[in-house]
């Protein structure tokens, strides 16, 4: 299988600075646009064309314009740009065998099919497609970062469809586009000699990529890229609970109050089966997390230096960065099961069931000993015994607490050593959906927060968070960077992440 890995032949050097003036977005989940269903009104309603809305990130485009006077920017798109996971369906008629899984909840990310989610994604933002190529044309150079959900930019496939779209600017324009003006990177990228742009999976055990220069693993004789924890419970869990949206975090976690309001006003008409759903899903999202995650990694013992030598390229960084950024990652979460069937509550309800087994068992002992077929030592002596046990079983589950937090905690701990690594004085993610500005073990660090079409409501009228972007500028001395917010014309600064700043105390946060 080594010798059908992909073939990465992007051979092309770039200077290690580029444009004086960078700016970084992260977290468009770019996905297909879904048709309303007429018996269930508000399923994936963060889908449908009335709430996607390209509109911000055209004006965006333009007001980086304005922001540099004309120069040139670099406009690095900082990960989860395109998500894979959020696709369902399947081309008819498939040219491959779709499985039922695959036709209610999404492809696998094998090449083929990859690539025909990548075409769909495409063809529903046209206009998008059409202001990035004009971007390019017009000077400007245009980094993608693969992140988490986007994964599956590994493929050459996927990669050549993206070029192709982006290929050609609008009719009329003025200038041909460069040939090294888009780059793709595996993991990070080193801009102007003092910025280390990454999304920021790699710090969160749940959705790391085992590693972004092997991503292959080997099912059933055919190669699929390797998907994290996260993105299979996205796409085998909540592309079949459309009534959450899997962009924010709390649609999930309500008070006792409103999740009994959202049940009979929403699940009840629209889900009835929505406990079941979650159930049997959570147990094929625990299947399979665990067996791609322990599949060994499909490498070509003959290229791997070359491989880390054009991602060095691609990320103007060394191999010797490339590695030592690659092993900062944390431990996959895949590889403690136990661990992923607590986050999925797959445990609380194993241990359910074992405590009302135990119950049964234990009273028909009782009854056989003691009773011997009377019907004394029946039903309420079971409720009995359960309800004394029970206290252990709330004690337990209210211990559980969820390591999905954690990721904030990393990306403290590690943002020295990433400075020091990369050799840069900032470091500018995405992926926690959480714009901030803040300074850690002397290197500042900078958080894009999320242009995702993430809502509070079913309905989808109550945006969550804000439109921000690191605008990375030229200085006195050196480059100054900030985080601004966007409203739809222009942007305003939030916060300076400069050396005067608190060590360690957080500048600005905007959920």
């Amino acid at each position: 299988m080594a010798n059908d890995l992909p073939l990465y032949t992007e051979r092309r050097s770039a200077p290690r600075r580029g444009p004086a003036h960078t700016a970084v977005i992260s977290d468009l989940h770019l996905s297909d646009i879904e048709a309303p269903d007429p018996r269930r009104p508000a399923w994936r309603r963060y889908k449908h064309a009335d709430v996607v809305d390209d509109g911000p990130l055209l004006r965006l485009l333009v007001h980086l314009r304005d922001l540099s006077a004309g120069q040139p920017v670099e406009l690095v798109l900082a990960g989860d740009i395109f998500d894979f996971d959020t696709v369902v369906g399947a081309p008819e008629p498939a040219p491959y065998k779709v499985s039922w899984l695959e036709r209610c909840r999404g492809l696998v990310a094998e090449e083929e099919r990859s690539a025909w989610k990548m075409r769909r994604i495409l063809a529903d933002h046209p206009e998008l497609c059409g202001a990035l190529a004009q971007w390019m044309a017009d000077g400007n150079l245009l980094v993608f970062i693969i992140g988490n959900h986007d994964l599956e930019l590994h493929w050459p496939a996927v990669q050549a469809e993206l070029r192709a779209a982006l290929a050609q600017p609008p009719a009329g324009a003025p200038a041909e586009i460069r040939r090294d003006a888009l780059t793709i990177c595996e993991f990070f990228r080193i801009s102007g000699g003092d910025t280390l742009v990454m999304h920021g999976n790699q710090l969160d055990a749940y959705c790391v990529c085992h590693d972004p220069l092997h991503p292959f693993i080997e099912v059933k004789g055919r190669l699929r890229v390797r998907m994290p924890f996260g993105n299979i419970a996205g796409k085998v869990m909540l592309n079949g609970m459309g009534l959450f949206n899997p962009h924010v975090e709390d649609s999930f976690i309500r008070p006792f109050k409103d999740y009994v309001r959202f049940f009979f006003r929403y699940v009840a008409r629209q889900d009835p089966l929505l406990a079941f759903t979650w159930f049997w899903t959570a147990l094929v999202t625990l299947w399979v997390s665990v067996d791609e995650g322990l599949r060994p990694a499909q490498r070509d013992p003959a290229r791997l230096e070359e491989r880390v030598r054009d991602a060095a390229r691609r990320a103007r960084g060394t191999p010797a960065m490339v590695r030592a950024l690659r092993d900062v990652a944390v431990h996959p979460a895949v590889y403690s099961p136990l661990k992923v069937a607590r986050e999925l509550w797959l445990d609380r309800v194993g241990l359910l069931a074992l405590l009302v087994v135990f119950v049964f068992q234990l009273t028909s002992a009782l009854r056989w000993m003691f009773d011997r077929g009377s019907a004394d030592l029946g039903v309420g002596w079971a409720v009995a015994l359960f309800l004394a046990l029970l206290p252990f079983y709330v004690a337990y589950a209210r211990s559980c607490r969820s390591d999905v937090g954690n990721t904030q905690a990393n990306i403290r701990k590690r943002v020295g050593e990433l400075g020091r690594i990369a050799h840069v004085t900032r470091v500018v993610m995405g992926h926690t959906h959480r714009a901030a500005v803040r300074r850690h073990d002397g290197i500042d660090f900078l958080n894009t927060g999320h242009w995702s079409p993430a809502f509070d409501d079913v309905e989808c009228t109550k945006k969550v968070g804000i439109n921000a972007f690191a605008w990375i500028r030229p200085g006195r001395v050196t480059r100054e960077a900030e985080l601004r917010v966007f409203d739809g014309q222009g942007s305003a600064q939030l916060s300076h992440a400069t050396p005067a700043a608190p060590t360690g105390e957080e500048a600005v946060t905007a959920a």
